[in-house]
C-alpha cells in the first residue's frame, strides 16, 4: 500500500489533551473548559486506558515525543502527568532522547508544581506568557503579570532542560518600536525556542464578538501587522534563533520535536476531550477525534472502553496535500520524491517554475522550500502548488 511506512519520515508521537483551564481567555478558540472541581485520578485512569487501548493497534513503536497541551495542563497534578507517562512508557517505551513537553501558565500557583512535574518525566515546559507588559496581559485575559511570568520563566530555567515560550504580537495598540523592543526584552530571557503568533480573530471568541460588534479598536492594520512580521524574522535569526517554521524559532537543536512531527506528517496518537491524531494502520493511514466535550468523552471512555468519536482513512492524495500545507510551513521545505510518490504524479512544473522565477520558492536537490521572501504570502504559494 503506497507510504505504508510513510510516518516514519516523521516520527511517532502521542499527545495528551487536558482541557480545563482557570479562565478563558477571550481570543482562544481551543477545546478549554473552566471547572470549579475535577476528578484527577478519574481523568487519569480515562486518559490512561486510552493510551492502552490505541496501543494495541500500534504496536512495537517507540515514542519520539509527548505532548501535554490544553486547555492547562499545567493545572493537572504532578500524580496525573506522572500516572499519563508510566501508561505511555509501558505501551511503547521511549526513545532514547523522548522530549516530553508540557504546556504551562506562569502563575504562581502553576509554577509550584514545575519540580513535580520534571520528577514525573517531563523534560520541555512551554510557558503561554504571551506578553510582558502588564496592561497588554490584562487585555488578552491573562491572571498573570510580568513579574510573575519572569519567576516563572527563571525556576523553569532551572528545573527543565529545554523552556519555550509564547508571545503574541500585533496586539491593540501595539506599534512596531514597542513589538521590537518588547522582543528583544523575550531573547534576553535566554529561551531556547520562543512561539511567535501574529493575533488572530477567531469567530465564536470574545474577541471575535467585539469584533463583530465594532468594540474592538486598535488592532495594527496589515502593512504593520507584515513589518512586525519581517521585525520577527530578523531580529530572532540576528539573535541566533532563526525561524524554522513560519511562527517557531530556535537555536540550533532547539526545535520542537513533537511539532516537527506534525509538520513533517508523521504518526501520532491522541487522548482526551477533542483531541485530533493521524495513526498508521495495516490497511492504511487514518485521522482520529475525539468526543469534544469533557463530560462526552470520559462518558464515552468509561462506558464504551474509547473516547473517540471519528476514525476515518486518509487517502493518499490527501496525504500528499497535507504535506504540502504542513510542510512547506518549515524552513526545511518538503521531499518532491515523497510528495510525488504520494500524490501519484509531481508537482505541476509550470506553477514550480512560475514560482521559482518569482523567487516564492527554491530548489535544492529534491527538496523544495519556501524563500524568505515567499513566507509572507505562503497561502497564496499552497494555492498555486495544491491545485
Amino acid at each position: 500500500m503506497i507510504g505504508q511506512e510513510d510516518w516514519r519520515h516523521g516520527g511517532f508521537g502521542l499527545y495528551v489533551h487536558w482541557p480545563f483551564c482557570a479562565a478563558k481567555c477571550p481570543y482562544c478558540d481551543f477545546n478549554s473548559h473552566v471547572s470549579a472541581s475535577v476528578d484527577q485520578a478519574r481523568w487519569a485512569r480515562a486518559l490512561a486506558s486510552e493510551i492502552a487501548r490505541l496501543a494495541e493497534e500500534l504496536p512495537g513503536r517507540h515514542l519520539d515525543s509527548i505532548f501535554f497541551g490544553g486547555g492547562t495542563p499545567s493545572l493537572m497534578l504532578p500524580e496525573t502527568v506522572d500516572h499519563v507517562l508510566r501508561a505511555a512508557r509501558a505501551a511503547w517505551g521511549f526513545a532514547n532522547r523522548i522530549e516530553i513537553t508540557l504546556e504551562a501558565n506562569p502563575t504562581s500557583v502553576e509554577r509550584e508544581r514545575f519540580r513535580g512535574f520534571a520528577e514525573a518525566g517531563v523534560n520541555r515546559v512551554s510557558m503561554g506568557i504571551q506578553a510582558l507588559n502588564d496592561a497588554d496581559l490584562r487585555a488578552l485575559g491573562r491572571m498573570h503579570d510580568v513579574a510573575e511570568a519572569r519567576a516563572a520563566f527563571d525556576v523553569a530555567r532551572d528545573v527543565f532542560e529545554r523552556v519555550s515560550f509564547d508571545l503574541i504580537y500585533a496586539r491593540q495598540g501595539q506599534d512596531r518600536a514597542a513589538w521590537r523592543a518588547e522582543l528583544r526584552e523575550a531573547l534576553a530571557m535566554a529561551a531556547d525556542h520562543l512561539s511567535l503568533y501574529q493575533l488572530t480573530i477567531e469567530p465564536g471568541t470574545a474577541f471575535g464578538r467585539r469584533a463583530e460588534a465594532g468594540t474592538l479598536r486598535g488592532l495594527p492594520d496589515d502593512d504593520l501587522s507584515a513589518d512586525m512580521y519581517h521585525d520577527t524574522q530578523e531580529i530572532c535569526a540576528a539573535a541566533g534563533l532563526p525561524g524554522y517554521e513560519i511562527s517557531n524559532h530556535a537555536a540550533p537543536g532547539g526545535e520542537s520535536r513533537h511539532n516537527l512531527i506534525y509538520w513533517r506528517q508523521g504518526d501520532w496518537a491522541a487522548v482526551g476531550p477533542g483531541a485530533h491524531g493521524r495513526i498508521t494502520l495495516p490497511h492504511g493511514r487514518h485521522a482520529t477525534e475525539a468526543h469534544l466535550t469533557p463530560g462526552a468523552w470520559l462518558n464515552a471512555v468509561e462506558t464504551t472502553g474509547s473516547g473517540e468519536s471519528l476514525r476515518e482513512p486518509v487517502p493518499s492524495d490527501e496525504q500528499a496535500t497535507e504535506l504540502l500545507l504542513m510542510g512547506l510551513r518549515l524552513a526545511e521545505g518538503i521531499s518532491e520524491s515523497r510528495h510525488a510518490h504520494l500524490a501519484g504524479a509531481s508537482l505541476r512544473a509550470d506553477a514550480v517554475a512560475r514560482l521559482l522565477d518569482l523567487g516564492m520558492i527554491e530548489r535544492t536537490g529534491d527538496r523544495l522550500r519556501v524563500t524568505d521572501a515567499g513566507r509572507p504570502v505562503l497561502n497564496a504559494i499552497l494555492r498555486e502548488l495544491a491545485v
